[in-house]
């Protein structure tokens, strides 16, 4: 259960965050969500080289976002209401590819999210 006495933060996963596996390695419990979507990206996949983080997700390759030259493209996903702890959890879960940025998503929320570094 997230913390009712800290302001939850919103986190945008279009990727392997999205997995209950992930979710219990990263943060003891699985999250609640809902689906969005992320405006002005585009999806490709990056490899992942940390094992830690392999074994984790169970994939080799992950999805990556990077801004696109198309405002109306989007990338879907799920938007999480998470603590600031677990927020420090899902950094050190992210390999070096990925930088977190705050974004406005489709439905009108602002949610940290990983992108391209």
């Amino acid at each position: 259960m997230v913390d009712s006495h800290a302001s939850p933060v919103l986190l945008f996963s279009y990727g392997t965050l999205q997995d209950k596996a992930v979710q219990w390695a990263n943060f003891g419990r699985e999250l609640a969500g809902r689906p969005d979507a992320l405006l002005g990206y585009v999806q490709s996949l990056v490899a992942i080289d940390d094992p830690e983080v392999v074994a984790t997700s169970g994939k080799t390759h992950h999805p990556i976002v990077q801004p696109s030259a198309e405002p109306r493209d989007e990338v879907a996903g799920t938007v999480f209401e998470i603590t600031a702890q677990e927020l420090a959890a899902a950094d050190e879960y992210e390999v070096s590819d990925y930088k977190r940025v705050s974004a406005r998503l489709k439905s009108g929320a602002q949610a940290w999210v990983y992108i391209r570094a």
